[in-house]
């Protein structure tokens, strides 16, 4: 399965809802570049992973990557339902202390409203 990205938003926050495997090549490669255009005018964005089925080191580092340039900004990235096996990737690697994770999209869209006004 191709990894894809599509976005909306929630109470004027933006949404990338993430589909497919989210590793080191091309799906990461995506990931950062279409995140890093959107945080160029937005402050906060969500990365809903409720779609993505594996991440490895790679996408890990992505995902920091795109958290070090939210944060240089003065905005944030908080990540939304990811699976089990995300959550548990997440949690070996301790950035479930770094990154702020909601359990939807539509949480964390709430907890960042203020932050992208």
């Amino acid at each position: 399965m191709a990894f894809s990205i599509t976005t909306r938003e929630i109470s004027r926050v933006t949404i990338l809802d993430c589909v497919g495997r989210l590793v080191f090549g091309d799906e990461a490669l995506h990931l950062r570049e279409r995140a890093k255009e959107l945080l160029k005018t937005k402050k906060v964005l969500v990365l809903n992973l409720t779609g993505v089925s594996y991440i490895d080191s790679g996408g890990l580092g992505v995902l920091v990557g795109l958290l070090t340039t939210a944060r240089a900004g003065g905005g944030d990235l908080k990540l939304a339902s990811p699976n089990e096996r995300s959550r548990e990737v997440l949690a070996i690697t301790h950035l479930t202390e770094v990154f702020e994770i909601h359990p939807s999209a539509e949480k964390a869209a709430e907890s960042a409203k203020h932050a992208a006004a």
